[in-house]
């Protein structure tokens, strides 16, 4: 089943014409997107049963029933086609209808057995694997992400100084993490961008912490690290905040990562190597002795999901360039004691950069 296929509207009409010439230039006759998020990106198409196949001519969205509405909804303009099973079988079809010699997929979206499958039908047509022909596109924002994303983090900034306002001694983590949850979406979030980090005392030394039973007190340090998702766009901030005095080592410790935080926003531009960036912030953790306690990479790039590329960390091979929008999180950990972390996000511009989070960098 297939539907006629209308003009795509603005910015997906820039992003298809991308996309070809990337597929010219690599003498492709047809790519597949296999990738729920960078189909979103393409079409609109929100399905999570679908994958789109671009040619010179055509835009294909291959799913099921259940999306038969949603398909015309959010991407009327690509040619809509049901197919019964998720098998090769549609998808080999439409490469035939398109006449296809040599068709592009990413190459770490395939498994094997998809592979074999397809390659078993396709007969002459030739399957190249290829890098993402998508990925650099979404690393740079065009002016309606930019926005979508400053209302994900206007969104998360409310509901986290709603939550501060309410804390409390003996609120659990847990608690203030579905409280925060609940203030993102009562704000008008669709959800969260992940599952908030909520880590009281010694539990903020580890980065990626599930929050747990641990109740809140008095002269403890409580990191957080939360986002919110509006409109499939996600912010990604990360504060500490601490009921009463925070103990000298602690103290200590956030006065270092504050420096390096400020240090490698600064450095923040287009053309710079990504690795540079961090280079700033750790050289500043290293010199203060907490070099092995800063275990991470100091940032990502964000977009649809919370880790887009370019990568900012100190084996990245990326370069930043107007358009990105990227994290900057510097923090320092040490076991059995408690960590700091202090996470923006930044967009940098044709000059420099803007940082899009106003949130301070000091809760008490």
């Amino acid at each position: 089943m297939s539907k006629t296929a209308k003009t795509a509207p603005g910015h997906y009409s820039i992003r298809i014409k991308k996309l070809r010439e990337e597929m010219a230039g690599r003498k492709l006759d047809a790519y597949l997107i296999q990738d729920r998020m960078d189909q979103y990106w393409l079409t609109g198409f929100t399905g999570e049963d679908g994958s789109v196949l671009l040619t010179p001519r055509a835009v294909v969205l291959l799913t099921d029933g259940r999306f038969d509405e949603a398909a015309d909804r959010e991407a009327p303009f690509a040619r809509k086609v049901l197919r019964k099973k998720r098998k090769p079988e549609e998808t080999v079809k439409e490469l035939k209808r398109a006449k296809a010699k040599r068709v592009g997929f990413n190459r770490d979206h395939m498994t094997v057995g998809d592979y074999d499958a397809l390659r078993k039908l396709a007969g002459p047509i030739k399957l190249v694997p290829t890098e993402s022909l998508v990925t650099p596109h979404r690393a740079r924002k065009d002016a309606d992400e930019v926005e979508k994303l400053r209302a994900a983090i206007r969104v998360a900034e409310q509901a986290f100084q709603s939550v501060r306002a309410w804390l409390r001694p003996g609120q659990t983590e847990r608690e203030i993490a579905a409280q925060l949850a609940y203030e993102m979406q009562k704000l008008g979030a669709q959800g969260e961008t992940f599952p908030a980090i909520v880590a009281v005392g010694a539990n903020s030394s580890l980065p990626h912490y599930e929050p747990g039973d641990v109740k809140l007190a008095e002269n403890q340090l409580l990191l957080i690290d939360w986002g919110a998702r509006v409109d499939w766009y996600g912010s990604d901030l990360t504060r500490v905040v601490w009921l009463g005095t925070l103990s000298a080592q602690m103290r200590a410790v956030f006065d270092v990562v504050r420096a390096a935080h400020d240090r490698a926003l600064e450095a923040v531009r287009p053309g710079i190597k990504a690795k540079a960036v961090d280079k700033v912030a750790r050289e500043i953790i290293h010199k203060a002795g907490y070099g092995k306690q800063f275990n991470h990479g100091l940032g990502h790039g964000l977009g649809i999901v919370a880790h887009e590329s370019p990568r900012v960390a100190k084996t990245s091979a990326d370069v930043l360039q107007p358009g990105m929008v990227i994290t900057i999180e510097p923090g320092v950990y040490l076991p059995g004691v408690g960590g700091v972390r202090l996470e923006d996000d930044v967009l940098v511009t044709e000059t420099g950069y803007e940082v899009l989070s106003s949130l301070p960098v000091e809760f008490s």
